[in-house]
Order: structure tokens, then sequence, then C-alpha cells
């Protein structure tokens, strides 16, 4: 397989300087097919940097963001000191991630990576990324209540009051440390039964790329009640009915904080870009909250206006803060 220069710097960024992977530490890569190129690229680079031979596994395509990986790949993943995982559907909200991260094996997940998003995400700023992430944290965490507007009609407040939040900052160098690569995103999970409004997501929606048109969900006690739009929307429904009620589940709340970041119809990307606000259905058991499902999607909302209690702190998508 040809080496790209390109990836091998995005490759190096991602293990030396996110990771901060040391000599004597084990790394596991996991990919699928569709991976493979960007996993091969991963594991070059990481023989550089251990006195230990990485490992690459290769696994079926997920079917859903938020699907357990075969049960084999879930041991493995414990027995190494750093995890990556560039794959199709994401691994990050997986029971095999939580139980691995625990008992202090940092992980990097990519899910839906491809290499574009790769070798431009990965030349961010990460400690400017990782500053700001988490002094949204610790403002998310200083309130009890978010709302959220827009033009198109989003008038959507929730609970977060007591919920801890969680800085996707791109350096991973303590036990157990675990987020997206490429990142940048201050996130929570709202306090379940207490969303109330309508979200309209004028972005992207994980597992279906950019949006034709808006997708709109009517929102009571936690839960959404009707998804109305076009085909889109009617895609989004058929993803969610197998999985029951806490499929729709107000899961997740993030703010977006990769400036290098751009709309690129991959959630991956999309939910880290600077001056938009993200949504997700379904599990918020890895960020705290108490739905653990087998599916977690995320839907985008571009500039919006965002309040925690009665203190604006994003304008149109421009961060106040």
């Amino acid at each position: 397989m040809k080496l790209d220069k390109k990836l091998l710097k995005a490759s190096q960024i991602a293990i030396v300087d996110c990771m901060g992977l040391q000599k004597d530490e084990k790394i596991l890569i996991i990919c699928d097919k569709n991976t493979r190129n960007i996993a091969y690229h991963l594991f070059e680079i990481s023989k550089k940097y251990s006195n230990y031979k990485p490992l690459l596994i290769e696994i079926p395509v997920a079917n859903v963001n938020g699907e357990e990986p075969p049960e084999v790949v879930a041991d493995i993943m414990k027995k190494f000191d750093v995890v990556l995982c560039p794959t199709t559907k994401s691994l990050t909200h997986t029971q095999a991630r939580i139980e691995a991260s625990k008992i202090g094996v940092r992980i990097a997940t990519f899910p839906g990576i491809t290499e574009d998003i790769m070798i431009r995400g990965m030349n961010a700023d990460y400690k400017k990324i990782s500053e700001e992430t988490i002094k949204l944290c610790n403002i998310l965490e200083q309130h009890k209540s978010v709302t959220i507007k827009t033009k198109l009609g989003t008038n959507l407040s929730f609970s977060i009051d007591g919920r801890k939040a969680f800085a996707s900052k791109g350096l991973f160098h303590a036990k157990g440390e675990s987020g997206n690569l490429p990142t940048g995103e201050a996130y929570l999970a709202p306090i379940e039964g207490t969303a109330n409004g309508i979200a309209v997501f004028d972005g992207s929606f994980a597992s279906i790329g950019m949006l034709d048109e808006p997708i709109t969900l009517t929102i009571k006690d936690g839960y959404v009640t009707k998804i109305s739009g076009g085909k889109q929307a009617k895609e989004l429904q058929k993803m969610l009915k197998p999985f029951g009620k806490d499929a729709y589940n107000i899961a997740e709340f993030g703010i977006g904080t990769n400036d290098k970041a751009k709309l690129s119809g991959k959630i991956l990307e999309d939910e880290k870009v600077k001056g938009t606000i993200h949504i997700a259905l379904g599990n918020n058991k890895s960020m705290g909250g108490n739905v653990g499902i087998g599916i977690h999607l995320d839907g985008l909302i571009i500039k919006p206006d965002v309040w925690l209690d009665d203190r604006k702190i994003m304008e149109k998508g421009k961060l106040l803060v």
C-alpha cells in the first residue's frame, strides 16, 4: 500500500501529540474495510514511537453508530495502553469503549473518518482547542439549564443541573481519557425527561449526511414525539424505530470548538465545527446519563443562539465567552 505524506503527518499528530504515545506503551488500531488505508498509516507511524509491535484489527462495518464491536475485540481492547478506532460507525458510546476506559486505556475514536477529514481536522491547534473546550465545560457545569433558538424555529430548553461536562479536547494523555479525533467539542447529557420544545436541524445528521431540507423534531418530557421533514426525516425515523422508546431520548448537547473543521456531511467533523451545536438521540450512558441502548445519532444545528440559564453564550453561532 502506497503511503501518503499528508496522511502520515496527520497520523503522527494523532499518535504523538494527541495520544502522547510512550515507548513503553502498547497500541491497538481497530478499523473496517472502509477505513483500511487510514488505519494502515496510523499503524506505520505507531511503529516508530513504541517499543512494542502495534496490532491492527479489521472488524465488520457496523449497521449503526453505537453498535458493539465483536466480543473478542472488546476483550482485546483492555490489553492495550492506547486504542485508536478509525471506523465507519462510531464506537464512542459502546460498552466496549466504556469498559476499556474504566481500566485506564486511552482511546480515540474516528467515526465516519475520511482521508480528507483526517488531513484537515488533524492539522488544527489542539492546545488552543483544548483550552477553549475545557473553559466551555467549566461554564456549562456552573449553570442549570440550556435554551436554544434559531431563525428556522428551534426553541428548545432542558436541564443540565448537576451534570458533568466532557471536553473532547484532542489531548488524551491521562489514563482513561477518551474522545474523538479529529475533535473539538464540549458536551454533556441533559437531564432525562426535561427537554421540551422544537429542534430544527439544518446542517447534517449522523448516518444520513448533509441535509437537503431541515429535519424538525417535536420534543416533550425528554423524548421526541414527532419527526417531520422530507425523505431524510423518514430515514431517521426508520433508523430509530427498531430500538424502541429510548432511541428517541434527548441524549446529548454539544458545542463545536474546532476552527479548522468544515461541514462535510460526516458527523465526526460536522459536530466539531465552531459556530455549531449538536443534539443527539439515544444512548447517553457514556457521558453520565441513564440510557443504555445500541444507537446514538447526532444532529447539527447551524448558527444558533444559546443561553445557559439567563446568560447568552452564543449568538448566531458566535461564542460570547
